[in-house]
């Protein structure tokens, strides 16, 4: 799975196997090795973060610095999706 970067412990990535038609830009965050069960975050045109799930139980305090983090970077998350995935669309 493509890792776009590491937050401590908690890798921020794309899944690499997105089925057609492509989903709208999000990341997978989870601790250690990707898993189907991570906690998956949209990204939003305008540099947001909206989550989908916590499916990895990321505590919220933790979780919400996560997100701080994911829509800081969010221009570099954008970039890396359009060169890895080749189009880009938004949840909102």
């Amino acid at each position: 799975m493509p890792q776009v970067f590491k937050i401590g412990s908690y890798w921020v990535y794309f899944w690499a196997d997105e089925q057609m038609p492509l989903e709208p830009i999000h990341v997978h965050v989870c601790t250690g090795r990707p898993t189907i069960n991570a906690t998956k975050i949209w990204i939003t045109k305008a540099g947001g973060c909206v989550l989908e799930h916590n499916k990895s139980q990321i505590p919220p305090h933790v979780l919400n610095n996560i997100m701080q983090i994911i829509s800081a970077r969010s221009e570099e998350v954008k970039e890396k999706w359009l060169n890895f995935f080749g189009e880009i669309r938004f949840y909102c």
